[in-house]
């Protein structure tokens, strides 16, 4: 075959044209320290960087970004939440003190005062934010757990309790003791036999000062003799729920009535005679049926002013703002279903992997909390107006002759039998509130030790979702990434062979067929 001089020139072109297309590989390479710059350059290399990618990416999210910010939600939570055990505990502290039964005035006030304090306090807590999102409302974030101001707002709230929650209360009746003074107690005929104390049963409703006129409504299952339970609601059934204010003394007129259901509107209140607390301690649970709580007490009632610091209905409660209006919204109503959604905010900290970061406020900032300080606030504010009025009283025997002084000893014998019940009332509660207090600071500790346990797990999650980012990232450079030293030897031996080619093309291309001629 006949080599002729364009064959040769075509054939040098083309290797020379294959090893500079080589060499801009290599300097591809070389400046942007990648193995391929298009998939086309290695189908399996690109497949693969794109996985790899893809895992960094998710990695780097779930490292840099989800756990950071799941680790200061739980910071929050676990700072917001000792605060509440230091208030409680402080609670705690108090009572013991105030169970003591030989303390001064002067004591009483120190102890009064603390606990006021205390009171407002222990829900300011629960307002806690993480980035403008407050951590203890669920889904709500964007509100608040407590009202931040006072306002007017209706609200209908169906309390959904068990036997549990009926206790009993003692009251101290004084008569017209409290109005004595050195203008007034010449007309007051109060004398020991108008001075007594009685013990009623009730249910203390999560809110005071409730709705005056809206009639609160009872619902429970009745068991009957055939085994079935029957619905029953009160007012109704041959049962009237009768609205008594608390000057009126609910007390006693449902100590005289063993029919009674009083509602006592200023503090939340519904006092029950003794049979109708029988009936409604004879609620109880089929541990049969699972699927229906026959334990259950709903409780339905109103209240629409609000004080700063009260705890939002929304947030424990099933319950409709501004009902049978235009404006009603319902919140919670999977709550009377039986299987109420848990408020639970997730965080998706790895792979196929998610840990819960928030506490509802119902597992730690319970309504019992202030209503125990408000019971124990009472009690010790009634005995000290007591004390008051006997001070007041010895003043005028100082000065009083004949029949003023035979009525301010009758008054002051009325007043030492108050104080005697008082004391004595005051003692006993601030001796069972301690247990209360102590069950509420078990909660708070449990929640701690929940938050610490989700801390502790995310830390664990840290560590390994840190390896996991780098073992990604190793492999996703080992995949792509060049080696710029082996890249910059064959680039070097290519400009050599392409300056060689040129050199070894020309001095061949010189030569032609006249030559041999």
């Amino acid at each position: 075959m006949r080599i002729t001089n364009k064959i040769m020139q075509r054939n040098n072109l083309a290797n020379i044209n294959t090893n500079k297309m080589y060499q801009d590989k290599l300097s591809t390479q070389m400046s942007t320290q990648k193995k391929i710059n298009r998939p086309s350059d290695d189908p399996v290399v690109a497949i693969r960087a794109l996985r790899l990618r893809s895992n960094v990416t998710e990695v780097t999210q779930y490292y840099s970004k989800n756990i950071p910010d799941a680790v200061s939600w739980l910071s929050v939570t676990e700072d917001a939440l000792k605060n509440l055990t230091q208030i409680v505990t402080n609670m705690i502290a108090q009572c013991t003190k105030g169970s003591n039964g030989d303390l001064a005035t002067s004591d009483r006030e120190i102890i009064l005062e603390q606990l006021k304090a205390l009171g407002d306090e222990v829900y300011s807590t629960g307002d806690a934010d993480y980035a403008g999102r407050y951590v203890f409302t669920g889904y709500r974030t964007n509100t608040s757990l407590s009202f931040t101001e006072e306002q007017t707002l209706n609200y209908e709230i169906t309390e959904q309790l068990d036997s549990t929650a009926i206790g009993m209360v003692t009251k101290v009746n004084t008569d017209e003791l409290l109005n004595i003074n050195s203008s007034t107690y010449q007309s007051i005929a109060t004398d020991e036999t108008d001075v007594s104390s009685v013990d009623v049963y009730r249910i203390r409703l999560a809110y005071s000062d409730c709705k005056e006129g809206a009639i609160p409504s009872i619902s429970f299952k009745q068991k009957q003799a055939d085994g079935t339970y029957a619905d029953v609601t009160w007012p109704g059934n041959g049962v009237t729920i009768t609205e008594v204010h608390s000057y009126d003394d609910p007390y006693t007129q449902t100590a005289n009535d063993p029919d009674a259901v009083i509602y006592v509107p200023e503090t939340g209140e519904l006092l029950l005679g003794q049979n109708r607390y029988e009936e409604l301690m004879a609620v109880r649970d089929e541990v049969s049926t699972s699927s229906v709580n026959e334990g259950e007490i709903r409780v339905t009632y109103q209240k629409e002013s609000w004080l700063q610091g009260d705890l939002r209905p929304e947030h424990y409660f099933y319950c409709k703002s501004e009902p049978g209006t235009d404006e009603e919204i319902v919140y919670n109503d999977d709550y009377l279903t039986g299987d109420p959604e848990k408020q639970v905010i997730e965080y998706d900290v790895g792979f196929n992997q998610t840990i819960r970061v928030n506490s509802t406020a119902d597992e730690c900032f319970q309504h019992g909390i202030g209503r125990e300080v408000d019971d124990l606030v009472d009690a010790l504010q009634n005995v000290l107006d007591l004390e008051a009025v006997q001070v007041e009283i010895e003043k005028l025997q100082e000065t009083a002759t004949g029949a003023d002084a035979e009525k301010l000893a009758t008054q002051k014998d009325a007043v030492e039998k108050a104080l005697t019940l008082a004391r004595d009332k005051c003692q006993k509660l601030f001796e069972s509130s301690i247990t209360t207090f102590q069950g509420y600071l078990d909660d708070a500790n449990l929640c701690i030790t929940n938050c610490g346990t989700r801390s502790s797990k995310l830390e664990l999650i840290s560590n390994r979702m840190q390896n996991q980012k780098t073992t990604f990232e190793t492999l996703k450079s080992e995949n792509e990434d060049a080696d710029i030293t082996d890249v910059a030897i064959q680039l070097t031996s290519a400009e050599l062979t392409y300056e060689a080619a040129l050199m070894a093309a020309g001095k061949v291309m010189q030569t032609t067929l006249l030559d041999f001629i």
